[in-house]
């Protein structure tokens, strides 16, 4: 059946037409109404579920927006105060309602009689959050849903100085594939000598959100945060043990093959030691690969590499640009990183990112262009709830769009050596991030299973978690300082607790994509749609069967996939 980028905001049925949201007052009458409204029969439940459903995407659409304006500029305090207005207000107010009517959709005695098919996993999720809700914990998780944009406000303020011109860190990257030794380590100096300057703001932002969610867990009756978040992800197909089995398996599989990487840029470089700002430099003369100029070429470029790949992906970019959903570029002001933000009811996602002009970006916008994909297939489903996928598949959706695009770069490269050494950059990235995502979930585990631990005592651990992933072949010495704050950089740490082991199993789901889309690559885009389509209707290893995959993250598993990755690298040097 043909897929079709032409979705429509969903119109309202339950709410007014034009209904736009206020404050409280304005939202609380359909609160009540649900909370009230008698069910007696099948049918009615629902009626009552497509309502709630219609009232759940209403309110998350608008919070998105605030999140989405207050991102794209910082410097606004209209923005920031509307966002927090939103957290403060209406998020806290909402909570009680919330668990009032997850209560009543499961007291209800026609919810034994819904298609278990389809509403397991739904059913499944609001069942955990009963379990979790703790009145108590409202005003602490309004208060942290403020914080936790904090690190965006302190790192978005971030600039260095290059050749007389002021620059963000994100612009300030492209310094570090200079063809100049010397400009490259001025570049990553300044970098970091400018993120020292933060240092202690960033410690006391963390520790406080430390703190507050560790209070959240205790409050919901759990030992730690850990434990905690993964109830509340619903990390219902997998444990911790399962998690520390990945970092073994990283360190076993993939530290050897990244030790090999540098080796071959240590000789490619000529040189007798290498240095973090040789990382991603090429030898003198060769020019860093510059695949687009602004925002715009970005896009135009992304459509004709999506285009080849298949029609249906570049149809759902057009839309978004019809609807003026991408901020692009790097600017001043902006927060950092980069997004999909799905909205529930326009079903045309936002694209933030900070573009300056490198092969990076490149994988980023595919990546963030495959999450974007996942929302356009997920949107016809009946309720809000269903759209709601497990993030392990959500990365999977958008590494392997990485993946799958690379054989489509021609649009950014029309030199065949260029084109090679994109390939190769993308290869080995997706080799190098393992280990940096087995540092960062070790480091979450060890700091909220340790709450009360200080500064010095995090330092301490960071280091000894970064030396146990890290390879020989790049020198450190003489770089402590900055390497004592590296998890400053991830803003995950801060807004999006637990959430980065996700990219590690979604990076193996992503590999297995793509082996099979080098078989047969019209079989593996229809598994690839098929599973996304689902949303979050079946269990990640249901998703994962659909998709033509294994759930699975053990040693044995994960050097199949690297065996197999750098057997494709190998390639590109023959």
């Amino acid at each position: 059946m043909p897929r079709s980028a032409d979705i429509q905001k969903l119109a309202h049925q339950y709410l007014p037409a034009q209904f736009t949201l206020t404050d409280w007052d304005s939202l609380v009458p359909f609160f009540d109404e649900l909370i009230n409204r008698p069910i007696e029969s099948k049918e009615a439940l629902e009626k009552w579920l497509l309502d709630l459903s219609e009232l759940e995407a209403f309110v998350s659409e608008d919070a998105c927006w605030r999140q989405i304006k207050m991102t794209c500029d910082t410097t606004d305090k209209s923005l920031e105060d509307a966002f927090t207005y939103f957290c403060m207000e209406i998020q806290p107010k909402m909570q009680p309602y919330a668990d009032a009517l997850n209560k009543k959709l499961i007291a209800s005695p026609f919810t034994q009689e819904l298609d278990q098919a389809t509403y397991y996993t739904y059913l499944r999720s609001v069942k955990k959050s009963i379990d979790l809700f703790r009145t108590e914990n409202i005003p602490i998780q309004a208060e942290l849903s403020v914080l936790q944009q904090q690190y965006g406000t302190i790192a978005g303020k971030m600039t260095i100085e290059m050749e007389g011109q002021e620059y963000t860190l994100q612009q300030a990257a492209k310094f570090l594939e200079h063809e100049s030794r010397a400009v490259r380590e001025e570049a990553y100096r300044k970098i970091q000598d400018r993120r020292l300057q933060d240092k202690s703001e960033m410690h006391d932002l963390f520790s406080t959100l430390i703190q507050k969610r560790h209070q959240v867990a205790v409050n919901a009756g759990f030992k730690n945060y850990r434990d905690y978040k993964f109830a509340e992800l619903g990390r219902f197909d997998y444990t911790k043990e399962d998690c520390f089995q990945f970092h073994e398996a990283v360190k076993l599989h993939v530290l050897p093959l990244i030790d090999k990487i540098y080796a071959r840029k240590k000789n490619k470089l000529g040189l007798a030691i290498l240095k973090p700002w040789d990382t991603e430099a090429e030898p003198a003369g060769t020019k860093p690969l510059r695949p687009f100029t602004d925002g715009k070429d970005l896009y135009e470029k992304s459509v004709a590499c999506f285009e080849k790949l298949n029609p249906f992906f570049a149809d759902c970019l057009k839309k978004m640009n019809e609807l003026q959903h991408f901020d692009l570029e790097s600017r001043k002001g902006k927060a950092p990183g980069g997004y999909n933000c799905p909205l529930a009811e326009s079903g045309a996602p936002f694209i933030f990112m900070n573009a300056a002009g490198q092969m990076s970006d490149v994988t980023t916008m595919v990546h963030e262009g495959g999450h974007a994909i996942h929302s356009f297939l997920a949107h016809p489903l009946s309720l809000s709830a269903f759209k709601e996928y497990p993030m392990e598949i959500a990365e999977v959706a958008s590494m392997s769009m990485e993946l799958f695009s690379m054989n489509h770069w021609q649009s950014f490269f029309s030199n065949p050596e260029d084109l090679k050494r994109a390939q190769e950059h993308q290869l080995e990235r997706t080799i190098t991030i393992f280990p940096w995502i087995a540092i960062i979930d070790k480091f979450q585990h060890w700091v909220y299973e340790n709450p009360t631990h200080t500064v010095e005592q995090r330092t301490n651990e960071w280091l000894l978690i970064l030396k146990e992933f890290s390879t020989t072949s790049i020198d450190y010495s003489g770089l402590e300082a900055y390497r004592e704050i590296g998890w400053q950089r991830q803003l995950h740490l801060f807004e999006v607790p637990f959430y980065y082991i996700e990219y590690g199993i979604a990076q193996l789901g992503a590999i297995g994509m793509w082996m099979q889309y080098q078989q047969n690559p019209t079989q593996a885009l229809e598994n690839y749609m098929n599973a996304l389509a689902l949303g979050g209707t079946k269990t990640l290893p249901e998703l994962y069967k659909t998709a033509g995959l294994q759930f699975d993250f053990s040693p044995a598993y994960v050097k199949n996939l690297m065996d197999f990755t750098n057997q494709e690298l190998e390639k590109l040097f023959v």
